[in-house]
Parts: C-alpha cells; structure tokens; sequence
C-alpha cells in the first residue's frame, strides 16, 4: 500500500513523454498539490515511451489501435514501477487491465475538433481537391463524408510535428484537438473550432483520466479529492456506448455526452472509412443511467448499420 507522498517519497506519476501528455500529468500534480497542501518535490513525473510513440512510419490502426498509447504506462503502474498513470481517456481501451481502475476525472477541457491551416479558414472553404493531413480515422471519415472531393492524407506526429508538415506543404489543413491546444497554450494555432453538428468528437476527447491500482486505498483517497463528477457522469455514458460498438482506432466512431438542464443528451456517430455512408443517433435520459444509455445508443446504430457495417471497417 502506497504511503502518503513526502520529499523522502515522492509520488510518482506515470505519463508519455510528448509536451502534451507532460502538460497533463503537470495539471494532474498540481491539483494534488493544492487539494492536500503538498510540495511540488512531494511528485516525481516519470515519462513512459509507449509502443505508439515509437511508431512513426505507418498507421496506428495498422499496429493494433487503443492501447498503443497505454500498455507500457499500465504495466508500470501494475508492477508498482509508478503510483498513479495519467491518460488522454479518447487513448484508453474500454477494457483495462485487472487490478488497475480509472475512478479520478479531471474537469473536462473543450471538446471541439479545431481546423488548422496556413491559408484556409474553414472546411468549407478548402477548394476542391485540396490536401488535408489527419492520423485521425474518425476525423477522415466525417470530412471524406462531408467533402468527397478533397484528398486525405496520413499525418502522424505531435503538434509541432504537424505544424511543420502544413509548413512544408505536405498538406493545406489538419486537425487537432481544441483541447490539447488549450492544454500547451497554443489556442492562436487553431483558425477557430468545428461546431459538435459538424464534426462530432470521439469518445472521452477533452477528457483525462488518473488510472490507479485498485488494491491502494491511500491512493485512492488522494484522488477522490480531485475527480470532477459531471465529467465522469458523462464519461461512463460515452465509453459504455464505444464498449458496446467494440470501438477501436479501426473504426470511425464519434460521440459526445453533455449534460443540459439536469438531463444526460447523448449523441452518436459510426461511419465507413471511406465517409461513403454515416449513420447518426442521439438519446436522452436521467445521468444516472448513462451507461443504459450508452449501450442502447450503440446497439440502435448497429442495428441501422447492418451485419457488415463495423466489420468491415
């Protein structure tokens, strides 16, 4: 059982190693540290280069999808190497390894997609057959489905990586998230963020999650001080509807839950790869049965979808 973090025994938080996942495990330290009065030298931030990172010279969903960014992290934390693992939860798998559990949300960031480009302001003003960059599957598929006439490209690599690309003309526009940019202070990058209507987000974006062993009470405690319930009320409905489509990197799966005058609205999307067919669903209910919701949510947009639709993605 781990013992309350001091100068002599730091507790150490397990991230990735990009300026973003460092930008998180950072906000992750420092609301411990004003929820319990700690030093800064009472945390250590321990980056984990993950399988993802190491993968620079094809697709994600080529090498085995969620959990690329996750699985070096969680074995730390299981081995006890780490006291607490901080994740982007749009990365995490819906199923997570025995003994280890997310029950910490932080306050959710913007959940909008941002348009990134050098000369353009807009999806809609792209002119026909332009270039655009994403690593994202879900993000190609809704804009293949929206401009069919544009060329997509593969586009991997962290924020500046990406910039320099758009810099070098490898592509006129991208797409990254309005929340990461907010996290690095970068929010000048974006020409401004796509309405949910337009380009509804995947699964938990915007949100980040503090995994834990299940078996450390002491940790537990610590954490229970700065989980932000609405944020997890919306990500138990969120992940239950992915867990239900089995969602993966493979597979375009968008969707949002928000809740608006006490009420839980949840919204849906699931598409081909190829945006040829997109099939869209919402549902509303008590917050309490978000993941009812979540789950009968997917199994409507499966039933839509027919036999082959998830399959073949």
């Amino acid at each position: 059982m781990t013992q309350m973090p001091d100068k002599s025994r730091p507790l150490k938080i397990g991230t990735r190693g990009s300026a973003l996942a460092l930008a998180q495990a950072d906000e992750t330290r420092d609301r411990l540290m004003a929820a319990h009065n700690l030093p800064a030298d009472a945390f250590q931030i321990v980056p984990i280069k993950t399988t993802g990172d190491r993968i620079t010279d094809r697709s994600l969903r080529d090498a085995g999808g969620k959990g690329l960014f996750t699985r070096e992290i969680e074995d730390a934390l299981a081995a006890g190497e780490i006291d607490i693992a901080v994740h982007s939860m749009k990365d995490m798998p819906t199923l997570q390894p025995g003994g280890l559990i997310i029950d910490c949300l932080l306050p959710r960031e913007d959940v909008r997609d941002a348009f990134v480009s050098p000369h353009h302001t807009s999806i809609a003003d792209l002119p026909e057959g332009a270039v655009v960059g994403s690593s994202s599957l879900r993000r190609r598929a809704q804009l293949a489905h929206r401009r069919p006439d544009l060329q997509l490209v593969e586009f991997r690599g962290n924020v500046q990586t990406r910039l320099k690309k758009l810099e070098d003309g490898v592509a006129v526009a991208t797409f990254l998230a309005m929340a990461g940019l907010s996290r690095l202070d970068m929010l000048h990058v974006a020409r401004g963020p796509i309405d949910p209507s337009d380009m509804l987000p995947a699964v938990a974006q915007g949100a980040i999650g503090v995994e834990r062993r299940e078996d450390d009470p002491v940790i537990a405690a610590l954490l229970a001080s700065i989980h932000h319930v609405e944020t997890g009320q919306r990500i138990v409905a969120e992940r239950a509807y992915l867990a239900r489509l089995d969602g993966s990197c493979q597979t375009p799966i968008a969707g949002l839950a928000e809740i608006v005058d006490g009420k839980l609205v949840l919204l849906g999307e699931i598409l081909r790869p190829d945006g040829s067919e997109a099939i869209r669903g919402r549902r509303e209910g008590e917050i309490s049965d978000g993941i009812d919701m979540g789950f009968d949510l997917a199994e409507d947009l499966l039933s839509q979808a027919g036999p082959d639709f998830i399959r073949t993605t």
